[in-house]
């Protein structure tokens, strides 16, 4: 659930307000990146409505499966794309690396799922 709502709440800012975006980060706003930017936040508030839906299946066993596997890999790609980033000596904010570690910590939690098998309730 703390996944769907960080997408979310990234998706509708990304969505409606990439300029804004844009300017916070330092960079020159211009239409290609601002398309990319509302694309980018069309896949987050997807991904969201996603793991939204299935917050009351149990993720990991063979029907949530999809669902771990997805999440995992957008987290764990993401994490080390922004920790790459952030180390390679570019003046990057630090809110790079704040997303980093937020990004690396949801893929550890989803890996972690992916590769245990989830516990029946009593």
């Amino acid at each position: 659930m703390a996944s769907a709502i960080l997408m979310g709440i990234a998706g509708i800012v990304l969505s409606f307000g990439p300029q804004e975006v844009l300017v916070g980060l330092g960079q020159d706003s211009n239409q290609l990146s601002v398309i990319a930017l509302q694309l980018m936040g069309a896949l987050y508030f997807g991904f969201a409505i996603t793991n939204w839906i299935a917050k009351g299946t149990i993720i990991g066993g063979i029907y949530g499966r999809p669902i771990s596997i997805g999440n995992f890999t957008h987290f764990f790609v993401g994490g080390l794309a922004l920790a790459k980033a952030y180390m390679n000596g570019s003046k990057l904010p630090l809110i790079i690396l704040l997303l980093a570690i937020i990004y690396l910590v949801f893929a550890i939690l989803f890996g972690y799922v992916l590769l245990t098998h989830p516990k029946k309730q009593m």
